[in-house]
């Protein structure tokens, strides 16, 4: 589909003053039906023929040479109206090569709505389709004004996601980048674990992707993503980005990580294609300058450009707030379980009756150990699939930004290391909520009077929830007060997850795999009441598949006779 519309990609600015200021939003680009300075030319000539002084007018006749100049301008009119009516044309052949494209999308995606979403690059798309391309499709019909589609557009656009959801989307394709050392051309090509659809990235998508990591100072994912878009036109493919758009932003995220020798390689390139560049010959000759000085420093000869291209492990990813985050990441590729055969051998599978629970009597649970110390069991078959599905139909109309509580304040709020919805589900809300309830508290032996309300969560792209702690260590929370602190965790697997998704337990390298229709169930206290630090886990980022788990915290009041206090502290 052919678009009409202008760049108005920024660059970077003088490096001495901050090159990320110069860029600014525009990557959406604007269409141009109709060429303004010919539209008031148009509209001028039509103005003078029609609305010039009668007296000129009245005297055209006599004078051939005023009729001559007439005859240019009429065949002017000519010309304007058949760009006009090639503009038209132009609009009207946009529209349908994307109803048409849209058509073939749609009934792949509408035929399996979550399987299509369960691939991260679909659920991107989708984000950035409705967030821009469909805004610009409203803003090219609006120039020729159709009121039943932009009716349409108004009821339906409080529903669309905004530059949030684009951005978060880009960025969720970028921690699973990172967690599970995928290049970006694996992305681009679609080339992931266990996906049912093809789903492609293009340049101008990569260069979406390396601007959004730009304007947030990650220079990092920056320059992955502009040399995938380089790599990629230079390969042939067709777009709208310029190769100058790309060098101006990769060269200078490549200085910002420090490869001085590569960003003037890289500037070259910029000045050798757009030699009028506004930034591109001071940016050069700053780098020139600064590599010189450091030669000059460390008296060393001027390097050759580099060769090779930049590619996954060219640089360092910078170190974040997450003192685990290698070990945590391993874990969510399937590196660094500590599993072996000596502790395989004390991992046992039973039937489990809940110590005579009547209930459990005629039909006990399949239990399996996870892991021995701390001791994590995992339950067969502890949701029908009927009972997933309707768990998932009443919980989906409550869904809502998974939130956390602030370590300062203790307000609930969100936060990029939760990247997930959740709903909270009542006994009142449907039966199967209290049967639930009450085939857990029989597995359990526990008291669930105190307990918190079945939370659903489901997972979409790239989301997770970094490691973190089920119970408190907060003294002054008042929950803690009334209910006491969470005692332990029962957290059902409603989904199979194609790739990624696992529960991971950094402190003792175990990685348990979602399920469907199992649970699994962990204490975070010892029976003394002391956290049990070694319960830290997180939920892995989805790569492929959507999940969707239900938790109940089980909470330590009620709970004095069902699991007493042991004799030492870490009993």
């Amino acid at each position: 589909m052919s678009y009409y519309r202008t760049n108005n990609y920024g660059g970077a600015e003088q490096v001495e003053h901050r090159a990320a200021g110069g860029h600014h939003r525009g990557a959406s680009g604007k269409y141009l039906v109709i060429d303004r300075d010919r539209m008031r030319t148009f509209l001028s000539l039509v103005l003078w023929t029609l609305l010039c002084c009668p007296s000129a007018r009245a005297e055209i006749f006599t004078s051939i040479s005023q009729m001559t100049d007439l005859i240019y301008t009429e065949k002017e009119l000519v010309r304007s109206l058949r760009d006009y009516i090639g503009a038209e044309e132009s609009k009207l052949a946009a529209v349908k090569s994307w109803a048409h494209r849209l058509d073939d999308l749609t009934r792949v995606s509408t035929s399996d709505p979550e399987g299509y979403l369960a691939h991260p690059v679909n659920a991107y798309k989708l984000m950035k389709r409705l967030n821009t391309q469909w805004s610009e499709l409203e803003t090219l019909v609006l120039q020729n004004p159709s009121d039943a589609f932009i009716s349409n557009m108004s009821v339906h656009r409080q529903y669309f996601p905004g530059d949030e959801d684009e951005t978060g989307a880009a960025k969720a394709l970028m921690r699973l980048q990172d967690t599970y050392r995928l290049d970006s051309e694996a992305f681009s090509r679609g080339k992931l674990p266990g996906v049912h659809y093809n789903a492609l990235l293009y340049v101008d998508d990569c260069f979406d992707m390396g601007k959004t990591a730009y304007n947030d100072e990650d220079y990092y994912h920056a320059v992955l993503w502009m040399q995938q878009a380089l790599r990629q036109l230079d390969g042939g493919e067709e777009s709208v980005t310029t190769k100058a758009d790309i060098l101006d932003y990769l060269s200078y995220s490549v200085y910002q990580m420090g490869d001085l020798a590569r960003a003037i390689e890289l500037t070259r390139r910029l000045v050798a294609i757009a030699p009028t560049h506004q930034r591109a010959g001071g940016n050069l000759r700053y780098f020139e300058h600064l590599l010189l000085k450091q030669l000059n420093e460390k008296n060393q000869d001027y390097p050759p450009a580099p060769e090779e291209p930049i590619q996954l492990g060219t640089y360092s990813r910078p170190k974040d707030h997450l003192p685990e985050r290698e070990t945590y990441e391993a874990l969510c590729r399937g590196e660094g379980l500590q599993m072996n055969d000596a502790r395989r051998s004390r991992l046992f599978c039973r039937y489990h009756d809940g110590r005579r629970n009547p209930r459990l009597l005629l039909k006990p649970m399949k239990e399996e150990d996870e892991w021995d110390s701390p001791h994590i069991v995992r339950y067969l078959e502890m949701l029908s699939p009927e009972e997933t599905e309707r768990i998932k139909e009443l919980a989906k109309p409550k869904l809502a930004r998974a939130t956390v509580r602030d370590p300062k304040t203790g307000v609930l709020t969100t936060a990029n290391y939760r990247v997930s919805k959740s709903a909270w589900l009542e006994e009142e809300d449907d039966q199967v909520i209290a049967r639930v309830n009450q085939r857990i508290e029989d597995i359990t032996g526990l008291e669930l009077d105190t307990a918190e309300l079945l939370q659903v969560a489901n997972y979409g792209v790239g989301g997770q929830y970094e490691p973190h702690y089920d119970f408190s260590r907060r003294p002054f929370d008042s929950n803690l007060k009334r209910d006491g602190n969470r005692l332990a965790t029962f957290l059902n697997y409603m989904s199979d997850v194609e790739a990624g998704g696992a529960t991971v337990f950094p402190d003792f390298g175990a990685a348990i795999r979602p399920r469907k229709g199992t649970a699994v169930f962990w204490y975070n206290l010892f029976r003394s009441g002391e956290g049990d630090y070694r319960t830290r886990h997180a939920a892995c980022p989805v790569l492929v598949g959507s999940k969707w788990v239900s938790n109940k915290w089980i909470h330590e009041r009620g709970q004095e006779f069902r699991r007493p206090c042991g004799l030492t502290e870490v009993d």
